[in-house]
C-alpha cells in the first residue's frame, strides 16, 4: 500500500506502474505459495520431519528472495524520484 501511495505521490511513468505493480504481484505470489507449502505440510503432519521442516525453509527462502528483488526493483524505479526531490 505504501508503494502505491509513494507512486502516486511521486508521479511515476507507464514502465514505472507496471514495474512497482509487477513487484508487488511477485512478492503476493511468493507468499501465496509459502503459505499453500506450509498449510499442505501441516495437513499432512502435525508432527517434526526434518523433509517438511526444510520445506517450509526453501518457500520462507523464496520469500526472502522476493522480497529482495523487490527491494532492488524500488531503488531503480524510485530511486531517481528520490534524488530528483532531494536535489542530488
Amino acid at each position: 500500500m505504501a508503494a502505491l501511495v509513494a507512486a502516486l505521490a511521486v508521479g511515476l511513468e507507464r514502465w514505472e506502474w507496471f514495474a512497482t505493480l509487477t513487484l508487488i504481484a511477485f512478492i503476493w505470489f511468493a507468499e501465496a505459495v509459502n503459505t499453500a507449502v506450509e498449510r499442505l505440510a501441516d495437513a499432512v503432519t502435525l508432527e517434526h520431519h526434518p523433509l517438511i521442516g526444510k520445506a517450509k525453509d526453501v518457500a520462507s527462502a523464496a520469500v526472502v528472495i522476493a522480497s529482495l528483488a523487490a527491494l532492488a526493483g524500488v531503488v531503480i524505479v524510485f530511486g531517481p524520484h528520490v534524488a530528483a526531490f532531494l536535489g542530488a
